[in-house]
């Protein structure tokens, strides 16, 4: 069994911000050499998280919308007696900070009208990191 890492770096400028980073995804699956096995797509943050939907601009700020409404960043969150980010710790931790998707001939296998993007929850950030593990033959 072969393991492949790619480490996947970026910035926001947005409080709130989906980040498609699908092609960077493929990319590695391509330079893995890895025909069939599994890719891990990991987002090593407490305040972000990893999703797979349609990149359309309209869904985009409709996910975008929701997550605020869910997560509530000007609710009273005891967390932010410490730091102002408390919701996005909470969103992080409920939307999940990382996806797998099945690697079939060499090719990422995800739905026609799914792409993977970063949720950025605490932005901006000048540097956040997605880590791409393929394991497979």
């Amino acid at each position: 069994m072969k393991t492949y890492f790619h480490e996947i770096t970026l910035s926001t400028d947005r409080r709130f911000q989906l980040i498609d980073i699908t092609h960077e995804v493929e990319e590695a699956v391509r330079k893995s050499g890895i025909r069939n096995g599994l890719c891990l797509v990991f987002a090593p943050h407490a305040t972000a998280a990893i999703v797979a939907n349609e990149h359309e601009s309209g869904l985009v700020e409709d996910i975008l919308t929701k997550i605020r409404e869910f997560v509530q960043p000007e609710r009273r969150w005891r967390h932010n007696i410490i730091d102002d980010n408390a919701h996005a710790h909470i969103g992080s931790a409920l939307f999940g900070s990382e996806r797998i998707f099945p690697v079939r001939d060499g090719r990422l296998i995800r739905g026609t009208w799914q792409n993977i993007f970063l949720v950025e929850m605490d932005g901006p950030r000048h540097r956040r990191y997605v880590i791409v593990e393929v394991i497979g033959e």
